[in-house]
């Protein structure tokens, strides 16, 4: 059932919620809010997505990603693998060149600590959304 409330809860995070993530806003369905926590040596930040928000399918090359659950419900789904439900607490280690998404379930809010694993070279490739099909298959 799709939560029609989108409020975010009280005492969601510890982590501030940020700003509406509008650089990325083209590789995201849904409204998503980015908060960078640090910038220099390692890059992290705290993504917060609205229920039923998901990036689209996307590559780390070179250095990959590790996500730190903070808050709520969500998912993560390796290309050609089942998607995963995520809990506070769940940590993701993304290796480099694996094609992924990750987002909030339909009827949750949900948060995650990024954090870029640095490698000389590296970079993103945003690729395909995720569509309302694949989706709407999460259980």
């Amino acid at each position: 059932m799709e939560n029609k409330d989108r409020r975010l809860p009280e005492n969601f995070s510890v982590f501030p919620l940020g700003n509406k993530n509008d650089a990325y806003a083209q590789y995201f369905i849904g409204q998503s809010y980015l908060q960078l926590l640090t910038k220099e040596r390692l890059v992290t930040a705290n993504v917060t997505f609205e229920p039923g928000c998901r990036n689209n399918w996307h590559i780390h090359h070179k250095g990959g990603q590790i996500l730190l659950v903070t808050a709520g419900r969500g998912y993560y789904q390796e290309w050609g693998k089942p998607a995963r439900e995520l809990h506070p607490g769940d940590v993701v280690d993304i290796p480099p060149e694996v094609k992924h998404w990750h987002g909030a379930a339909p009827d949750s809010w949900f948060a995650h600590i990024a954090i870029e694993v640095p490698a000389e070279g590296a970079s993103n490739e945003w690729c395909e959304p995720v569509t309302d099909a694949e989706y709407g298959n999460l259980k």
